[in-house]
């Protein structure tokens, strides 16, 4: 087979090889900023669910230090001791409350983790389907070149000529995209926790020692809200402990006190229950297993995928530049459309175009 013959006859498997890495490293892509859009918002869901419980738990002891503690104290209001005790238990509720309102600390932030994650995912699909639509294009101009060339169809051969240099142009513009993106984030996923550090903090004005906490989440590193916890956390044993105390000596001499006392004890085992929830919430491992997941998907899966894209760009190009070069040579070959072959070898003619369908 001579020079021009090889060519020709390679086109289709580089073709088919670049378009066949093309659909893989799309799929790859796609994968990895899909994990990125769910880590966000799981973190969003968990950032939301701690907003939500310390709003629920506030409210809450507000509305029984307006309500039932109110009721015990004029209830208790002949003896002094117990009025006290009341009113001690309802410093410690607000207590409770206002280091509670501490751990919602996401509470205002401008950035939206949810609106993050739909912006991701409305690129992604756009982009995505770009990508398919250009390697169907190419699938098609690879198919209708080698039927024109089969059926010695001149002005299909023109069309898919023409239609080479379309998608010669996109794949030689989406090389250049993928190739600055790769670079951009191969060099951003070399060292990501200082630039996302910095990012988050001037687009939250969040305190650094909150954003290490969840970003690096490791020993030498401390909460910080240990102190809140730690605080509300013995202001309930208080309450507890005063409810209690309340319930033995004011009872038997105010048996309307019973009501009063047993909501406060519904209000705090609710309570208790949403503070054992905040504790586990506010702790560093769930944001931090969303951020080491949205890193995993951006900076491996994301990666490959463009990487593998970059490949698919780099095969396509170079053999639709074979192709371009080739195919107005091809149309020599092809027979006359009326009488006479205009005095060439019909053998070699069909020769030539043997070496274009090979595969």
């Amino acid at each position: 087979m001579d020079k021009l013959s090889f060519k020709r006859s390679d086109f289709p498997r580089t073709a088919s090889a670049g378009i066949g890495i093309g659909f893989y490293g799309n799929s790859e892509t796609s994968d990895g900023v899909s994990q990125l859009s769910s880590a966000l918002l799981h973190a969003n869901h968990t950032l939301s669910a701690i907003d939500h419980l310390v709003l629920e738990t506030v409210e809450r002891l507000g509305e029984a230090v307006r309500t039932e503690l109110t009721t015990l104290e004029e209830v208790l209001a002949q003896r002094t001791e117990l009025v006290a005790a009341a009113r001690g238990a309802r410093r410690q509720a607000e207590a409770v409350a206002q280091q509670l309102q501490g751990l919602a600390f996401w509470r205002g932030v401008p950035l939206s983790l949810l609106q993050v994650a739909e912006d991701v995912s409305f690129v992604e699909e756009y982009r995505w389907l770009a990508y398919v639509l250009l390697l169907l294009l190419e699938l098609l101009v690879c198919l209708f070149t080698l039927l024109g060339l089969a059926k010695q169809s001149k002005w299909l051969v023109i069309v898919m000529t023409v239609m080479s240099l379309l998608v010669l142009v996109l794949s030689w513009g989406s090389m250049g995209l993928e190739a600055a993106t790769a670079v951009g984030l191969s060099d951003f996923c070399s060292s990501p926790d200082t630039y996302i550090l910095n990012l988050t903090q001037e687009e939250t004005g969040l305190g650094s020692d909150i954003l290490n906490y969840y970003f690096l989440c490791n020993q030498a590193v401390s909460n910080p809200f240990q102190q809140r916890l730690t605080l509300s956390q013995r202001a309930l044993a208080n309450i507890h402990s005063q409810l209690q105390g309340l319930e033995r000596e004011a009872v038997p001499q105010f048996p309307s006190a019973q009501k009063p006392l047993l909501s406060l004890e519904e209000t705090l085992n609710v309570t208790e229950g949403n503070f054992h929830q905040l504790v586990a919430l506010v702790h560093c491992r769930g944001l931090h297993k969303d951020y080491g997941a949205a890193l995993r998907g951006l900076c491996e899966d994301a990666l490959e995928g463009l990487l593998f894209l970059l490949l698919y760009s780099l095969l396509s190009a170079g053999a639709l530049a074979t192709t371009l070069c080739s195919l107005p040579r091809a149309w020599a070959l092809f027979p006359p459309r009326s009488g006479g072959e205009g005095g060439r070898d019909p053998g070699r003619r069909q020769q030539g175009l043997g070496g274009w369908i090979a595969l």
